[in-house]
Order: structure tokens, then sequence, then C-alpha cells
């Protein structure tokens, strides 16, 4: 707990203690899950990221990228008792204009939407489940 009475919770990935909201909730339990469940390495993923959208600075809740370094995975949460929209989904692909990743996962926690980028068809195409961090490379 912090000095002044809110919550917190340590971030491994961003090695510090955050405010524990019920966003920083699903972040934190959704990393977990994508590291101990799918494989994905601590080390190639990373929680708000800035980029410029735009000409305007924006967080990419957390990035994966491919062990070359490249965006591989952009994953946007919103809080339990947020509905995943349309809006959302907007969200997440203006960030993917900029960082131009294979795979768009939004998750509040509840619900979870897995979708991968086909940029040679221009098309995307939602998954049956996340797959392991293997099979996305």
């Amino acid at each position: 707990m912090a000095s002044d009475g809110q919550k917190q919770v340590f971030d491994q990935l961003r090695g510090r203690f955050v405010a524990l909201t019920p966003e920083e909730w699903v972040r934190q339990n959704f990393v977990r899950f994508l590291i101990e469940e799918r494989g994905f390495p601590r080390g190639l993923m990373g929680n708000e990221i800035s980029l410029t959208l735009n000409g305007l600075r924006r967080r990419c809740d957390t990035l994966v990228t491919d062990r070359a370094g490249a965006p591989l995975v952009i994953v946007e949460y919103k809080a339990p008792e947020i509905e995943i929209s349309q809006q959302t989904f907007d969200q997440i692909v203006r960030y993917n204009m900029v960082l131009h990743a294979k795979y768009l996962i939004v998750s509040n926690g509840i619900s979870h939407y897995c979708c991968k980028i086909d940029y040679d068809n221009n098309s995307y195409r939602f998954l049956h489940d996340i797959p392991p961090y293997g099979k996305l490379v």
C-alpha cells in the first residue's frame, strides 16, 4: 500500500509498483497468463509503451515483440465492468497503424478477443484462442 492509502501491485514488466486500478488488475493477470500459460518471453514484453499517433503521445497497454525486436502483439485492456466495444477495437487499430503488429488482443479480464492481421491481403481473422508464443512467430 502506498503512503496515500491507494493499493498498489508490483508490475514485473515495468519493475515497479503501480496503482491497482481495475484495469491494472486485468493487465497484471493477463500478463501472467501470457507468460505462464502461453510461453510469452517476459523479456520481449513491455507495459505502457509510448508511441506517437498523429503528433500525439499515446501509450500501448502491452506490447510483445518477436526476437528481432519487431512488434508482434499489441494488447489493450479494459476494466472488468467495461464492455469490449467497437471503440476498443478502433483504439487498438489506431495504435497498430504505428506499430504494425501481426496480432491484436483486447481483454477486460472476462472476455478476450485475438485477431491475426494479414497485411498481404489487407484483412484480419479472429482466432478462437490466444496461441502460444511459439506459434505466433
